[in-house]
């Protein structure tokens, strides 16, 4: 019989527990305050407590770069790569933003996570049937002067490597002509790997680039303007992934 290692024992027996009782305690402050302030400013307060305290607990260091590059009275789509789970924690305690995320919906149906979600702003959506009334949400999210954090490929990756974008928000934002942020998250993916019920302790760099203008693109830009993201960020995680660059990928 294989013995669990110290940190399967310690993500199950410690770590979850913990989580649960942030989700709990901050989950049920949020919904609360909800009925007062639909907008969810007090709301994104709790949800990046509840992130610090995950990273403070996990033992995960944040390195920062680039944020001097954003104005806090702008709108900003923060477009990202997706290695882990801890990828919405690490930049909601990075980014100074009042965030939305888009989500799967099947988020939803989790107890206070869910409700959390749906009552203060952040868009649930059903990836097989999406709903044709999704771009007015979004459009509506950001007139408000809220943030959107998206990740274009659609799932996580498990090697680091990142995938190819999905376009849908990079014309939302040309039709908003609002600026988009390439952010590249390094080293994520090696706390907590897609599949593995295992939390490890570490170092991840987040890597906040140069804001990009959109007033001047139109539709017929969308391409070129996905992909130019989508080289920004990769060029980020190959350099600051001794993996990637040495082409050894630890599964």
């Amino acid at each position: 019989m294989k013995i669990p290692s110290f940190h399967w024992c310690r993500t199950v027996f410690f770590l979850i527990p913990a989580i649960s009782i942030y989700t709990l305690v901050l989950g049920a402050l949020s919904i609360g305050f909800s009925l007062f302030d639909r907008r969810g400013v007090f709301a994104h307060g709790c949800a990046r407590i509840w992130s610090w305290l995950i990273l403070a607990t996990t033992n995960v260091d944040v390195t920062v770069s680039g944020i001097e590059r954003l104005r806090r009275d702008v709108t900003y789509v923060f477009v990202s790569n997706h290695q882990s789970i801890y990828d919405i924690p690490i930049i909601f305690v990075s980014i100074p933003h009042q965030l939305r995320i888009i989500a799967k919906e099947s988020l939803g149906r989790f107890p206070v996570l869910g409700w959390h979600l749906r009552w203060t702003g952040h868009l649930l959506v059903n990836r097989a049937r999406p709903s044709s009334k999704i771009g007015e949400r979004i459009s509506k999210l950001l007139r408000d002067g809220f943030s959107l954090i998206v990740f274009p490929e659609g799932t996580r990756s498990r090697d680091g490597n990142v995938a190819p974008f999905k376009r849908g928000v990079f014309l939302l934002s040309v039709e908003a002509s609002l600026p988009i942020v390439p952010v590249a998250v390094v080293g994520s993916r090696h706390v907590m790997r897609k599949g593995r019920l295992m939390t490890c302790p570490g170092e991840v760099q987040l890597v906040i680039h140069e804001p990009i203008l959109t007033a001047s693109l139109t539709a017929a830009d969308v391409r070129k303007l996905s992909n130019r993201v989508r080289e920004t960020i990769n060029s980020s995680v190959e350099a600051l992934d001794p993996e990637l660059r040495r082409g050894q990928i630890v599964r």
